[in-house]
């Protein structure tokens, strides 16, 4: 079946953006869209963004939220069919967490009820890295050896100790014990990261307060906006490689990232932070869209605040199945015939669309890789678009939200069969965390 051509979501030429007094805008009042330009090979204007997600109830995301309810009038493309996970975590017989209350961290084995304890002998910071990394974190911050007489343990806890020769991998480093030979245990604490916005959202058509998505940026030639962006940490951005691919856009100097903002109207008040350096993926392919992932290094650290923040990695060992809800965010274009953004941040709620789905023939025959997943509807209706390029497709966990996708292609937008195409974060975290130590 012939396919038109597939379009990266970030703008051929820099845009018009509307003044706009007020902070970001509830989706069930805006007149913008997250899908409004139709691709290449593409005829006619699709709905925006206003006009669909009027028919959304009561949003939480911090506690999930329904999905649309869709039309019957267009048949939806494998409804109905089993999937494996859409994101799929490294198989494994440990896992970790770390305690919010103390800090500690603790340790799930295959085979033994409950969580264990970590002791402290034998343990070093490469550990810490890791573990943090594999949780999600960019980075270890902080450790230590926590006396056992100052935490409260039952008769029956057991201990995870790491084994005198630390040969293999991370899951052949343990061995299970009855106490600690040196009564400590580890403390460990990772970048802050993915916390739930302090705003609670207000329902019924109000503003959003500013700081529902800290993480979210604004990528910009000058001050004008070319892609979006989230914030992995103090001084690192992370969007699509296709926002930067071409030689030129390369440099550093050519860069400017606008945090904390919500109106494109604040770009013009704002000196924005230059960039230091640019890092797309050395396998990106500007045809295929491969490897659709790019590393900004800052000039100088933001400040976090309320409106700042990062977001979380996935987790190494997550699974997200198909239907997971998640939302993607960003300014994209709001009129098909005009190169305009939306004046203020919008949102939309997505689901996860199997991969084996998307990739069958009456969605994407064959097109998606390993480092692709789909979100959005089969009937179309809600989408990213244009301008949204680079930003962050975020799903909570329950108690984290963690940047799962980066927008970058589909062919049209929030056309039925043609889902939202993102790049699969959790298939490139040990580039990501590679890039991030070296430079």
């Amino acid at each position: 079946m012939a396919q038109a051509a597939a379009k990266p979501r970030s703008p051929d030429s820099p845009e018009r953006v509307p003044d706009n007094p007020n902070g970001i805008e509830d989706a069930v009042h805006s007149p913008g869209s997250l899908a409004a330009e139709p691709r290449r090979g593409v005829q006619g204007t699709q709905p925006s963004l206003g006009h669909v997600v009027k028919h959304l109830q009561e949003a939480h995301p911090e506690q999930g939220s329904p999905p649309l309810q869709e039309p019957d009038a267009i048949p939806a493309c494998g409804d109905g069919e089993e999937e494996e996970p859409v994101v799929r975590g490294a198989p494994g017989t440990v896992s970790f967490r770390i305690n919010t209350a103390n800090s500690l961290l603790e340790a799930q084995l295959e085979g033994h009820p409950g969580w264990l304890l970590v002791c402290h002998e034998g343990w070093n910071g490469s550990l810490g890295t890791l573990l943090c990394q594999q949780l999600g974190y960019l980075r270890m911050t902080h450790q230590k050896g926590v006396n056992l007489t100052d935490v409260r343990v039952n008769k029956e806890q057991q201990f995870l100790q790491v084994r005198p020769r630390q040969e293999g991998s991370l899951e052949d480093l343990w061995q299970v014990r009855s106490s600690c030979g040196s009564e400590r245990v580890v403390a460990l604490k990772c970048s802050e990261c993915g916390l739930p916005p302090g705003a609670v959202r207000v329902v019924g058509g109000a503003d959003v307060p500013p700081g529902r998505w800290p993480w979210q940026v604004s990528v910009c030639q000058g001050s004008q906006h070319r892609c979006g962006g989230s914030v992995l940490a103090r001084e690192w951005i992370i969007t699509a490689a296709h926002c930067v691919h071409s030689s030129k856009r390369l440099q550093g100097s050519a860069w400017r990232v606008f945090a904390g903002i919500v109106t494109h109207g604040s770009l013009r008040q704002e000196a924005g932070v230059p960039v230091q350096e640019v890092v797309p993926h050395p396998l990106y392919n500007h045809n295929s869209l491969d490897y659709d992932i790019a590393l900004m290094k800052l000039q100088v650290s933001l400040n976090f605040s309320a409106a700042i923040r990062a977001v979380c990695l996935p987790p190494s060992h997550q699974d997200l199945l198909q239907g997971t809800q998640c939302w993607v965010s960003g300014w994209g274009y709001t009129t098909p015939d005009q190169a305009q953004l939306a004046g203020t941040l919008k949102e939309a709620l997505v689901p996860l669309i199997g991969t084996r789905r998307c990739n069958s023939s009456c969605m994407y025959p064959g097109e998606l890789t390993a480092r692709m997943l789909c979100a959005g509807y089969p009937r179309g209706q809600v989408d990213a678009c244009q301008g949204d390029s680079g930003g962050p497709l975020v799903c909570w966990d329950g108690s984290t939200w963690r940047l799962v996708g980066i927008v970058s292609w589909g062919q049209g937008c929030a056309e039925p069969n043609h889902p939202g195409v993102y790049t699969n974060v959790a298939q490139l975290l040990p580039w990501i965390h590679q890039v991030t130590q070296i430079y």
